[in-house]
Protein backbone atom coordinates (compact mmCIF):
# COMPACT_ATOMS: atom_id res chain seq x y z
CA UNK A 1 0.00 0.00 0.00
CA UNK A 2 1.25 3.44 -1.00
CA UNK A 3 -0.24 6.37 0.93
CA UNK A 4 0.20 9.50 -1.18
CA UNK A 5 0.42 10.16 -4.91
CA UNK A 6 3.39 12.45 -5.57
CA UNK A 7 6.63 11.57 -7.33
CA UNK A 8 7.87 9.41 -4.43
CA UNK A 9 4.80 7.22 -4.05
CA UNK A 10 4.10 6.83 -7.75
CA UNK A 11 7.75 6.02 -8.54
CA UNK A 12 7.72 3.32 -5.87
CA UNK A 13 4.44 1.90 -7.15
CA UNK A 14 5.77 1.61 -10.69
CA UNK A 15 8.98 -0.04 -9.46
CA UNK A 16 7.19 -2.79 -7.49
CA UNK A 17 3.98 -3.36 -9.46
CA UNK A 18 5.42 -6.19 -11.57
CA UNK A 19 6.08 -8.15 -8.34
CA UNK A 20 2.62 -7.90 -6.75
CA UNK A 21 -0.57 -5.91 -6.37
CA UNK A 22 -0.35 -2.28 -5.31
CA UNK A 23 -2.99 0.02 -3.82
CA UNK A 24 -2.42 3.77 -3.95
CA UNK A 25 -4.41 5.69 -1.33
CA UNK A 26 -4.80 9.42 -1.97
CA UNK A 27 -7.16 11.79 -0.19
CA UNK A 28 -7.95 13.91 -3.24
CA UNK A 29 -7.55 13.28 -6.94
CA UNK A 30 -4.33 11.45 -7.74
CA UNK A 31 -2.66 14.49 -9.30
CA UNK A 32 -3.23 16.75 -6.26
CA UNK A 33 0.12 16.81 -4.46
CA UNK A 34 3.21 18.93 -3.77
CA UNK A 35 5.02 17.47 -6.78
CA UNK A 36 2.63 19.18 -9.20
CA UNK A 37 3.55 22.61 -7.80
CA UNK A 38 7.33 22.18 -8.10
CA UNK A 39 8.35 24.69 -10.76
CA UNK A 40 12.12 24.87 -10.84
CA UNK A 41 13.31 21.42 -11.73
CA UNK A 42 15.22 18.33 -10.67
CA UNK A 43 18.96 18.05 -9.93
CA UNK A 44 21.30 15.79 -11.86
CA UNK A 45 24.96 16.07 -12.79
CA UNK A 46 24.65 15.97 -16.59
CA UNK A 47 27.56 17.65 -18.41
CA UNK A 48 31.13 18.74 -17.60
CA UNK A 49 32.45 20.79 -15.91
CA UNK A 50 29.90 19.60 -13.33
CA UNK A 51 30.81 16.55 -11.23
CA UNK A 52 29.28 14.41 -8.52
CA UNK A 53 31.78 15.86 -6.04
CA UNK A 54 30.65 19.42 -6.81
CA UNK A 55 26.98 18.51 -6.30
CA UNK A 56 27.83 16.68 -3.07
CA UNK A 57 29.84 19.65 -1.82
CA UNK A 58 27.04 22.14 -2.63
CA UNK A 59 24.52 19.96 -0.78
CA UNK A 60 26.74 19.58 2.29
CA UNK A 61 27.50 23.31 2.46
CA UNK A 62 23.83 24.23 2.11
CA UNK A 63 22.88 21.66 4.78
CA UNK A 64 24.95 23.58 7.36
CA UNK A 65 26.91 20.59 8.60
CA UNK A 66 23.82 18.53 9.43
CA UNK A 67 23.61 16.30 6.32
CA UNK A 68 24.21 12.56 6.30
CA UNK A 69 27.08 12.41 3.82
CA UNK A 70 26.34 8.79 2.91
CA UNK A 71 22.77 9.71 1.97
CA UNK A 72 23.99 12.73 -0.01
CA UNK A 73 26.42 10.63 -2.03
CA UNK A 74 23.80 7.94 -2.68
CA UNK A 75 21.28 10.45 -4.04
CA UNK A 76 23.75 12.44 -6.14
CA UNK A 77 25.34 9.34 -7.68
CA UNK A 78 21.93 7.69 -8.16
CA UNK A 79 20.44 10.73 -9.89
CA UNK A 80 21.31 9.78 -13.53
CA UNK A 81 19.52 6.43 -13.18
CA UNK A 82 16.56 8.21 -11.57
CA UNK A 83 16.35 10.65 -14.47
CA UNK A 84 16.45 7.75 -16.93
CA UNK A 85 13.54 6.15 -15.05
CA UNK A 86 11.49 9.36 -15.27
CA UNK A 87 12.20 9.70 -18.98
CA UNK A 88 11.27 6.04 -19.47
CA UNK A 89 7.93 6.68 -17.79
CA UNK A 90 7.27 9.53 -20.23
CA UNK A 91 8.69 12.71 -18.66
CA UNK A 92 9.91 15.36 -21.09
CA UNK A 93 12.73 17.75 -20.14
CA UNK A 94 13.61 20.85 -22.14
CA UNK A 95 16.49 20.73 -24.61
CA UNK A 96 18.57 23.35 -26.40
CA UNK A 97 18.36 23.74 -30.21
CA UNK A 98 21.53 21.61 -30.35
CA UNK A 99 19.74 18.71 -28.63
CA UNK A 100 21.47 18.96 -25.23
CA UNK A 101 19.41 19.17 -22.05
CA UNK A 102 18.74 22.75 -21.01
CA UNK A 103 20.07 23.20 -17.48
CA UNK A 104 19.13 25.89 -14.96
CA UNK A 105 21.18 27.02 -11.97
CA UNK A 106 19.56 27.88 -8.64
CA UNK A 107 20.62 29.29 -5.27
CA UNK A 108 23.48 27.44 -3.56
CA UNK A 109 24.51 25.59 -6.76
CA UNK A 110 27.95 26.23 -8.24
CA UNK A 111 27.01 24.73 -11.62
CA UNK A 112 24.05 24.50 -13.99
CA UNK A 113 22.52 21.09 -13.16
CA UNK A 114 18.74 21.60 -12.94
CA UNK A 115 16.77 19.73 -15.62
CA UNK A 116 13.38 21.32 -16.19
CA UNK A 117 10.24 21.45 -18.30
CA UNK A 118 9.70 25.20 -18.77
CA UNK A 119 8.63 26.40 -15.29
CA UNK A 120 6.25 23.48 -14.79
CA UNK A 121 8.68 20.65 -14.07
CA UNK A 122 6.74 19.07 -11.22
CA UNK A 123 3.51 19.11 -13.18
CA UNK A 124 5.22 17.41 -16.13
CA UNK A 125 6.72 14.69 -13.91
CA UNK A 126 3.37 14.12 -12.20
CA UNK A 127 1.57 13.95 -15.57
CA UNK A 128 3.91 11.25 -16.82
CA UNK A 129 3.80 9.19 -13.62
CA UNK A 130 0.01 9.35 -13.29
CA UNK A 131 -0.35 8.20 -16.88
CA UNK A 132 2.07 5.30 -16.33
CA UNK A 133 0.38 4.26 -13.07
CA UNK A 134 -3.07 4.27 -14.66
CA UNK A 135 -1.84 2.00 -17.45
CA UNK A 136 -0.42 -0.63 -15.09
CA UNK A 137 -2.81 -3.57 -14.49
CA UNK A 138 -1.42 -4.36 -11.01
CA UNK A 139 -2.05 -0.89 -9.57
CA UNK A 140 -5.37 0.09 -7.99
CA UNK A 141 -5.97 3.75 -7.22
CA UNK A 142 -8.24 4.80 -4.36
CA UNK A 143 -8.93 8.50 -4.81
CA UNK A 144 -10.79 10.46 -2.12
CA UNK A 145 -9.57 8.02 0.54
CA UNK A 146 -7.92 9.39 3.68
CA UNK A 147 -5.45 7.33 5.74
CA UNK A 148 -6.28 7.77 9.43
CA UNK A 149 -3.72 5.61 11.24
CA UNK A 150 -1.17 2.95 10.38
CA UNK A 151 -1.76 -0.45 11.99
CA UNK A 152 0.73 -1.98 14.45
CA UNK A 153 0.76 -4.40 17.40
CA UNK A 154 -1.09 -1.65 19.27
CA UNK A 155 -4.20 -2.63 17.32
CA UNK A 156 -3.78 -6.22 18.53
CA UNK A 157 -3.97 -5.04 22.13
CA UNK A 158 -0.22 -4.99 22.78
CA UNK A 159 1.70 -2.14 24.38
CA UNK A 160 3.89 -0.27 21.90
CA UNK A 161 6.47 2.38 22.75
CA UNK A 162 9.29 4.27 21.03
CA UNK A 163 12.00 2.23 22.79
CA UNK A 164 10.88 -0.98 21.05
CA UNK A 165 12.85 -2.20 18.04
CA UNK A 166 10.27 -4.73 16.85
CA UNK A 167 7.26 -2.56 15.97
CA UNK A 168 5.65 -3.74 12.71
CA UNK A 169 3.17 -2.13 10.34
CA UNK A 170 0.29 -4.21 8.98
CA UNK A 171 -1.53 -1.61 6.87
CA UNK A 172 -3.84 1.29 7.73
CA UNK A 173 -7.33 2.39 8.63
CA UNK A 174 -8.55 4.39 5.64
CA UNK A 175 -11.60 6.65 5.36
CA UNK A 176 -13.65 6.30 2.17
CA UNK A 177 -14.63 9.97 2.08
CA UNK A 178 -17.47 9.76 -0.43
CA UNK A 179 -19.20 6.78 1.23
CA UNK A 180 -18.38 7.88 4.82
CA UNK A 181 -16.98 4.53 5.94
CA UNK A 182 -13.71 3.37 7.48
CA UNK A 183 -11.87 0.55 5.68
CA UNK A 184 -9.26 -1.78 7.15
CA UNK A 185 -6.61 -2.23 4.44
CA UNK A 186 -3.98 -4.86 5.19
CA UNK A 187 -0.64 -4.82 3.41
CA UNK A 188 2.65 -6.66 3.55
CA UNK A 189 4.50 -3.41 2.90
CA UNK A 190 3.24 0.11 3.60
CA UNK A 191 4.76 3.27 2.13
CA UNK A 192 4.04 6.70 3.59
CA UNK A 193 4.60 9.40 0.96
CA UNK A 194 2.10 12.01 2.05
CA UNK A 195 4.11 15.16 1.42
CA UNK A 196 4.70 18.21 3.55
CA UNK A 197 3.32 20.36 6.34
CA UNK A 198 2.96 23.78 4.71
CA UNK A 199 -0.60 24.42 5.87
CA UNK A 200 0.69 24.94 9.40
CA UNK A 201 1.42 28.48 8.20
CA UNK A 202 -0.65 31.37 6.83
CA UNK A 203 1.41 31.71 3.67
CA UNK A 204 2.52 28.53 1.92
CA UNK A 205 3.30 27.29 -1.56
CA UNK A 206 1.84 23.89 -0.63
CA UNK A 207 -1.59 22.73 -1.82
CA UNK A 208 -4.41 22.27 0.69
CA UNK A 209 -3.63 18.54 1.00
CA UNK A 210 -0.23 19.20 2.64
CA UNK A 211 -1.27 18.67 6.25
CA UNK A 212 1.49 16.45 7.66
CA UNK A 213 -0.73 13.36 7.75
CA UNK A 214 2.00 10.74 7.30
CA UNK A 215 4.38 12.27 9.84
CA UNK A 216 1.60 12.51 12.43
CA UNK A 217 0.41 8.93 11.79
CA UNK A 218 3.89 7.47 12.18
CA UNK A 219 4.52 9.54 15.31
CA UNK A 220 1.32 8.17 16.86
CA UNK A 221 2.50 4.68 15.91
CA UNK A 222 5.71 5.37 17.89
CA UNK A 223 8.02 5.82 14.91
CA UNK A 224 10.97 8.21 15.23
CA UNK A 225 10.56 11.73 13.79
CA UNK A 226 13.67 13.87 13.23
CA UNK A 227 14.83 17.37 12.23
CA UNK A 228 11.38 18.96 12.33
CA UNK A 229 12.83 22.32 13.39
CA UNK A 230 14.12 22.88 9.86
CA UNK A 231 11.19 24.36 7.92
CA UNK A 232 12.26 25.97 4.67
CA UNK A 233 10.57 29.21 3.65
CA UNK A 234 10.79 29.90 -0.07
CA UNK A 235 12.00 33.47 -0.44
CA UNK A 236 9.94 34.38 -3.50
CA UNK A 237 6.23 33.75 -3.27
CA UNK A 238 4.00 36.05 -5.34
CA UNK A 239 2.44 38.59 -2.99
CA UNK A 240 -1.29 38.08 -3.36
CA UNK A 241 -2.77 37.64 0.15
CA UNK A 242 -6.15 36.33 -1.04
CA UNK A 243 -4.64 33.36 -2.90
CA UNK A 244 -4.03 29.94 -1.35
CA UNK A 245 -1.81 28.14 -2.01
CA UNK A 246 0.49 31.05 -2.69
CA UNK A 247 1.91 31.12 -6.20
CA UNK A 248 5.59 30.25 -6.34
CA UNK A 249 8.12 32.33 -8.27
CA UNK A 250 10.75 29.68 -8.96
CA UNK A 251 14.32 30.13 -7.76
CA UNK A 252 15.37 29.38 -11.32
CA UNK A 253 14.31 32.95 -12.12
CA UNK A 254 17.09 34.22 -9.84
CA UNK A 255 19.45 31.73 -11.48
CA UNK A 256 18.38 33.27 -14.78
CA UNK A 257 19.38 36.72 -13.50
CA UNK A 258 16.46 38.21 -11.57
CA UNK A 259 17.49 40.47 -8.68
CA UNK A 260 15.83 41.02 -5.31
CA UNK A 261 15.14 44.67 -4.52
CA UNK A 262 13.62 46.81 -1.79
CA UNK A 263 10.47 48.80 -2.45
CA UNK A 264 12.65 51.81 -3.29
CA UNK A 265 14.25 49.77 -6.08
CA UNK A 266 17.63 49.25 -4.41
CA UNK A 267 19.44 45.92 -4.32
CA UNK A 268 20.20 44.58 -0.84
CA UNK A 269 21.25 40.92 -0.84
CA UNK A 270 25.00 41.58 -1.19
CA UNK A 271 24.85 43.06 2.32
CA UNK A 272 24.05 39.57 3.58
CA UNK A 273 25.88 37.10 1.31
CA UNK A 274 28.55 37.24 -1.43
CA UNK A 275 26.25 35.26 -3.80
CA UNK A 276 23.67 38.05 -3.55
CA UNK A 277 20.23 37.03 -4.82
CA UNK A 278 21.55 33.51 -5.47
CA UNK A 279 22.47 32.87 -1.82
CA UNK A 280 21.04 29.72 -0.17
CA UNK A 281 17.35 29.92 0.63
CA UNK A 282 17.68 30.24 4.39
CA UNK A 283 19.93 33.29 4.01
CA UNK A 284 17.67 34.92 1.42
CA UNK A 285 14.44 34.33 3.36
CA UNK A 286 15.96 35.59 6.62
CA UNK A 287 17.42 38.65 4.90
CA UNK A 288 14.08 39.48 3.30
CA UNK A 289 12.32 38.99 6.64
CA UNK A 290 14.76 41.41 8.28
CA UNK A 291 14.37 44.07 5.58
CA UNK A 292 10.56 43.78 5.69
CA UNK A 293 10.57 44.17 9.49
CA UNK A 294 12.81 47.24 9.57
CA UNK A 295 11.01 48.99 6.69
CA UNK A 296 7.47 47.83 7.58
CA UNK A 297 6.97 46.52 4.06
CA UNK A 298 4.56 43.64 3.42
CA UNK A 299 6.54 42.56 0.36
CA UNK A 300 9.72 43.22 -1.62
CA UNK A 301 10.42 42.99 -5.35
CA UNK A 302 12.02 40.58 -7.79
CA UNK A 303 13.29 42.43 -10.87
CA UNK A 304 13.81 40.66 -14.20
CA UNK A 305 13.15 43.67 -16.43
CA UNK A 306 16.79 43.88 -17.56
CA UNK A 307 16.61 40.48 -19.28
CA UNK A 308 15.39 40.08 -22.92
CA UNK A 309 11.59 40.06 -22.86
CA UNK A 310 11.11 37.24 -25.38
CA UNK A 311 13.62 35.02 -23.58
CA UNK A 312 11.90 35.65 -20.23
CA UNK A 313 8.49 34.76 -21.67
CA UNK A 314 9.91 31.61 -23.25
CA UNK A 315 11.74 30.45 -20.11
CA UNK A 316 8.95 31.25 -17.63
CA UNK A 317 5.62 31.13 -19.53
CA UNK A 318 3.57 30.00 -16.54
CA UNK A 319 4.86 32.78 -14.28
CA UNK A 320 4.48 35.34 -17.07
CA UNK A 321 0.82 34.43 -17.67
CA UNK A 322 0.00 34.23 -13.95
CA UNK A 323 1.40 37.69 -13.27
CA UNK A 324 -0.48 39.12 -16.26
CA UNK A 325 -3.76 38.06 -14.63
CA UNK A 326 -2.83 40.41 -11.75
CA UNK A 327 -1.86 43.25 -14.07
CA UNK A 328 1.88 42.61 -13.75
CA UNK A 329 3.96 42.35 -16.93
CA UNK A 330 7.21 40.86 -15.63
CA UNK A 331 9.12 42.13 -18.68
CA UNK A 332 8.18 45.70 -17.68
CA UNK A 333 7.16 45.53 -13.99
CA UNK A 334 8.90 44.27 -10.87
CA UNK A 335 7.24 41.27 -9.20
CA UNK A 336 6.02 41.72 -5.60
CA UNK A 337 7.29 38.78 -3.50
CA UNK A 338 7.35 37.58 0.09
CA UNK A 339 8.67 34.43 1.82
CA UNK A 340 6.26 31.52 2.31
CA UNK A 341 6.41 28.11 4.03
CA UNK A 342 7.68 25.71 1.39
CA UNK A 343 9.46 22.54 2.51
CA UNK A 344 10.01 20.41 5.61
CA UNK A 345 13.59 19.09 5.81
CA UNK A 346 12.72 16.72 8.66
CA UNK A 347 10.17 13.95 8.94
CA UNK A 348 9.98 10.22 9.49
CA UNK A 349 13.47 8.89 10.18
CA UNK A 350 14.51 6.36 7.52
CA UNK A 351 17.65 4.40 6.64
CA UNK A 352 19.35 4.20 3.25
CA UNK A 353 16.63 1.80 2.07
CA UNK A 354 13.87 4.25 2.98
CA UNK A 355 12.65 2.05 5.84
CA UNK A 356 11.44 3.74 9.00
CA UNK A 357 12.07 2.59 12.57
CA UNK A 358 8.82 0.60 12.18
CA UNK A 359 9.40 -2.62 10.25
CA UNK A 360 7.52 -3.04 6.95
CA UNK A 361 6.87 0.73 6.91
CA UNK A 362 8.79 2.89 4.43
CA UNK A 363 8.67 6.68 4.15
CA UNK A 364 9.55 8.59 1.00
CA UNK A 365 9.58 12.15 -0.27
CA UNK A 366 8.91 15.14 1.94
CA UNK A 367 7.37 13.07 4.73
CA UNK A 368 10.72 11.29 5.21
CA UNK A 369 13.93 12.47 6.84
CA UNK A 370 16.74 10.81 4.90
CA UNK A 371 19.53 13.09 6.08
CA UNK A 372 20.07 14.47 2.57
CA UNK A 373 18.94 18.00 3.37
CA UNK A 374 20.48 18.48 6.80
CA UNK A 375 19.45 21.84 8.22
CA UNK A 376 18.61 23.40 4.85
CA UNK A 377 17.52 21.91 1.52
CA UNK A 378 19.56 22.73 -1.56
CA UNK A 379 17.16 23.88 -4.28
CA UNK A 380 15.70 21.14 -6.52
CA UNK A 381 17.28 18.27 -4.54
CA UNK A 382 13.91 17.02 -3.27
CA UNK A 383 12.45 15.56 -6.47
CA UNK A 384 15.56 13.51 -7.21
CA UNK A 385 15.74 12.38 -3.57
CA UNK A 386 12.19 11.03 -3.92
CA UNK A 387 13.01 9.09 -7.09
CA UNK A 388 16.30 7.62 -5.81
CA UNK A 389 14.86 6.55 -2.44
CA UNK A 390 11.76 5.10 -4.12
CA UNK A 391 14.07 2.88 -6.14
CA UNK A 392 16.02 1.80 -3.03
CA UNK A 393 12.84 1.12 -1.06
CA UNK A 394 11.37 -0.85 -3.96
CA UNK A 395 14.40 -3.10 -4.24
CA UNK A 396 14.56 -3.65 -0.48
CA UNK A 397 10.86 -4.41 -0.05
CA UNK A 398 10.73 -6.73 -3.08
CA UNK A 399 13.56 -8.74 -1.54
CA UNK A 400 11.52 -9.27 1.64
CA UNK A 401 8.06 -9.78 0.15
CA UNK A 402 8.07 -13.60 0.16
CA UNK A 403 8.75 -13.79 3.92
CA UNK A 404 5.98 -11.36 4.92
CA UNK A 405 2.40 -12.32 5.76
CA UNK A 406 -0.83 -10.40 6.24
CA UNK A 407 -1.92 -9.83 9.85
CA UNK A 408 -5.49 -11.12 9.71
CA UNK A 409 -6.37 -10.42 13.37
CA UNK A 410 -6.56 -6.62 13.07
CA UNK A 411 -10.07 -5.55 14.19
CA UNK A 412 -12.23 -3.29 12.06
CA UNK A 413 -12.66 0.37 13.00
CA UNK A 414 -15.10 0.89 15.87
CA UNK A 415 -16.85 4.26 16.14
CA UNK A 416 -19.68 3.21 18.46
CA UNK A 417 -20.87 6.07 20.62
CA UNK A 418 -19.51 8.83 18.38
CA UNK A 419 -21.65 11.55 16.84
CA UNK A 420 -21.34 13.89 13.87
CA UNK A 421 -19.56 17.17 14.60
CA UNK A 422 -22.35 19.67 15.04
CA UNK A 423 -20.34 22.88 15.06
CA UNK A 424 -17.61 23.15 12.41
CA UNK A 425 -16.56 26.44 14.03
CA UNK A 426 -14.82 24.30 16.67
CA UNK A 427 -12.53 22.98 13.94
CA UNK A 428 -12.12 26.11 11.80
CA UNK A 429 -11.30 28.40 14.72
CA UNK A 430 -8.64 26.05 16.09
CA UNK A 431 -7.20 25.80 12.56
CA UNK A 432 -6.84 29.59 12.41
CA UNK A 433 -5.30 29.74 15.89
CA UNK A 434 -2.82 27.01 14.99
CA UNK A 435 -1.68 28.92 11.88
CA UNK A 436 -1.32 32.12 13.89
CA UNK A 437 0.80 30.38 16.52
CA UNK A 438 3.11 28.81 13.96
CA UNK A 439 3.37 31.89 11.71
CA UNK A 440 4.07 34.41 14.47
CA UNK A 441 6.15 32.33 16.90
CA UNK A 442 7.72 29.47 14.89
CA UNK A 443 8.51 31.13 11.56
CA UNK A 444 11.70 32.31 9.88
CA UNK A 445 13.07 33.91 13.09
CA UNK A 446 12.44 32.37 16.52
CA UNK A 447 13.34 32.89 20.17
CA UNK A 448 13.07 30.91 23.39
CA UNK A 449 10.19 33.12 24.53
CA UNK A 450 8.29 32.71 21.25
CA UNK A 451 8.72 28.93 21.35
CA UNK A 452 7.60 28.72 25.00
CA UNK A 453 4.52 30.74 24.20
CA UNK A 454 3.82 28.63 21.11
CA UNK A 455 4.06 25.42 23.12
CA UNK A 456 1.62 26.59 25.80
CA UNK A 457 -0.89 27.88 23.22
CA UNK A 458 -0.61 24.73 21.11
CA UNK A 459 -1.18 22.53 24.17
CA UNK A 460 -4.61 24.11 24.68
CA UNK A 461 -5.87 23.53 21.14
CA UNK A 462 -4.29 20.05 21.17
CA UNK A 463 -6.41 19.08 24.18
CA UNK A 464 -9.55 20.62 22.69
CA UNK A 465 -9.05 18.85 19.36
CA UNK A 466 -8.30 15.47 20.96
CA UNK A 467 -11.49 15.68 23.04
CA UNK A 468 -13.46 16.50 19.90
CA UNK A 469 -11.78 13.65 17.98
CA UNK A 470 -12.62 11.07 20.65
CA UNK A 471 -16.34 11.80 20.59
CA UNK A 472 -16.87 12.66 16.92
CA UNK A 473 -17.61 10.61 13.85
CA UNK A 474 -14.55 11.27 11.72
CA UNK A 475 -14.33 13.80 8.93
CA UNK A 476 -11.34 14.97 6.90
CA UNK A 477 -11.25 18.49 8.39
CA UNK A 478 -10.99 17.16 11.93
CA UNK A 479 -8.35 14.58 11.02
CA UNK A 480 -6.22 17.13 9.17
CA UNK A 481 -6.40 19.59 12.06
CA UNK A 482 -5.38 16.85 14.49
CA UNK A 483 -2.42 15.90 12.30
CA UNK A 484 -1.26 19.48 11.83
CA UNK A 485 -1.39 20.21 15.55
CA UNK A 486 0.68 17.09 16.26
CA UNK A 487 3.27 18.06 13.64
CA UNK A 488 3.32 21.66 14.90
CA UNK A 489 3.99 20.37 18.40
CA UNK A 490 6.94 18.33 17.09
CA UNK A 491 8.38 21.36 15.30
CA UNK A 492 8.13 23.51 18.44
CA UNK A 493 9.62 20.86 20.75
CA UNK A 494 12.53 20.05 18.45
CA UNK A 495 13.20 23.73 17.75
CA UNK A 496 13.27 24.49 21.49
CA UNK A 497 15.83 21.72 22.02
CA UNK A 498 18.29 23.36 19.57
CA UNK A 499 20.56 25.72 21.51
CA UNK A 500 22.07 27.21 18.36
CA UNK A 501 21.16 28.97 15.15
CA UNK A 502 21.79 26.56 12.31
CA UNK A 503 20.43 26.39 8.78
CA UNK A 504 16.71 27.05 8.71
CA UNK A 505 16.48 27.33 12.50
CA UNK A 506 17.43 30.88 13.44
CA UNK A 507 16.87 32.02 17.01
CA UNK A 508 17.45 35.46 18.52
CA UNK A 509 18.85 33.81 21.66
CA UNK A 510 21.78 32.21 19.81
CA UNK A 511 22.24 34.52 16.80
CA UNK A 512 25.99 34.06 16.27
CA UNK A 513 26.24 30.26 16.51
Amino acid sequence: MVIGSGVAGLSFALKVADKGSVIIVTKDEIRECNTRFAQGGICCVTYPPDTFEKHISDTLICGAGKCDEEAVRMVVEGAPEGIRDLIGWGTHFDKTPEGRYSLHREGGHTEHRILHHQDLTGAEIERALVSAVKRHPNIEILEHHFAIDVLTQHHLGEEVNRRMDNIECYGAYVMDIKHERILTILSKVTVVSTGGVGNLYHTTTNPAVATGDGIAMVHRAKGIIENMAYIQFHPTVLYNPSERPAFLITEAMRGYGAILKLQNGKEFMHKYHPMGSLAPRDVVARSMDHEMKITGAEYLYLDVRHKPAEETMREFPNIYQKCLTLGIDITKDMIPVTPGAHYCCGGIKVNLNGESTIHRLYALGESACTGLHGANRLASNSLIEAVVYASKAAAHSIGRLAELKFEEDIPDWNDDGTVATEEMILITQNYKEMQQIMSYYVGIVRSNLRLERALSRMAIIYRETEELYQKSRLNVDLCELRNLIEVGYLIIKQAAALKESVGLHYTLDYPTN
